[in-house]
């Protein structure tokens, strides 16, 4: 096998004075993400896209990044998406057997939910209504996340769901939290229930799934009503802080959504653990759903069959 290529690194280390910025309340976390696959026949070519890469984003600046691949393509180019998100393409030309993906990067993480008030948002017919296109009226890119998307239908038994939670005049984000309790006390999270490219319907049928499955139905409910709700991938802190319940999730990449209130923002919500997304997350990447932000996909010619593994540690910086 050949040696890991060089890191392509995607931002530079920060200076050990920075960790004062964020403040006491900051979290500064390192992620190590491992993806090994292993053909049982050779593969020929492989064409890769890959998104490992964190975005930087207004609670979360990325202090270094670096991705190694084994073995070393032949070509290999860092793009942006059409969500804003960092993506890597590459080219294996050589027969392997073997492809492995290595990548580290350190991020620091700030708290946004203390002044957050879920009963002071918009009331949700209101959210609705600023969503809906209107001649001659400014355009609000977050509607593009109110419609259907390829794991995510829009359907009257998820919008049924949804309004036990919305009624009359309840805010976005306090009725958005208590979607979110009802599917995490509802759905039951194992791991062999789904696979990767299971429909949100399909999860919503079987109540059961993992953290993709409680995102893409929750992020179905909410879109039935007309709100927008985009999809979250990342990571979490593997172990919590003194004192708090170690996460679901948290020996992999993980999910999560976001929903739209026109006062308050994107809302970032975990109902695979029933809590608001805050330090402990780790933010990878934005989408409608799955298909748009898979963390490794491609076209390979030949490789048989092949299993994967994954291996996810998110550390606090020592």
């Amino acid at each position: 096998m050949s040696a890991p290529a060089t890191g392509l690194a995607s931002a530079p280390a920060a200076d050990a004075g920075d960790d004062a910025v964020g403040g006491p309340a900051a979290a500064v976390l390192t992620v190590h993400h491992k993806t090994t696959y292993v053909y049982s026949a050779p593969v020929e070519n492989a064409q890769q896209r890959a998104v490992v890469w964190p975005v930087a984003c207004p609670w979360q600046t990325v202090l270094s990044h670096s991705t190694q691949i084994d073995p070393e393509p032949s070509h290999q180019h860092a793009g942006t998406d059409a969500f804003g998100n960092h993506v890597l393409y590459f080219t294996i030309d050589v027969p392997h057997d073997f492809m492995q993906v290595c990548c580290e990067s350190t991020v620091r993480v700030m708290p946004r939910w203390d002044a957050l008030d879920a009963a002071a948002s918009m009331p949700w017919e209101d959210a609705v209504a600023a969503l809906r296109f209107r001649a001659g009226q400014p355009f609000r890119p977050q509607s593009e996340f109110c419609f259907a998307s390829p794991n995510v239908a829009l359907h009257p038994d998820l919008k049924a769901y949804a309004l036990a939670s919305f009624g009359p005049g309840v805010p976005v984000v306090a009725g958005a939290i208590d979607l979110m309790h009802r599917i995490h006390a509802d759905f039951e999270y194992e791991t062999d229930a789904t696979e990767v490219d299971t429909p949100a319907l399909q999860a919503f049928a079987l109540r059961s799934g993992v953290c993709q499955d409680f995102a893409q139905v929750m992020i179905g409910c909410l879109r039935s009503l007309g709100l927008a709700a985009r999809y979250v991938s990342g990571y979490l802190r593997t172990e919590p802080p003194p004192g708090q319940p170690r996460l679901i999730g948290a020996d992999a990449s993980h999910a999560w959504l976001s929903v739209y209130c026109p006062l308050a923002g994107w809302v970032d919500l975990d109902p695979t653990n029933d809590v608001l997304a805050d330090t402990g997350h780790v933010t990878l990447a934005f989408g409608r759903d799955y298909s748009d932000v898979s963390l490794l996909r491609g076209v390979i010619v030949g490789g048989g069959a092949h299993t994967v593994e994954v291996e996810v540690s998110v550390l606090p910086m020592a």
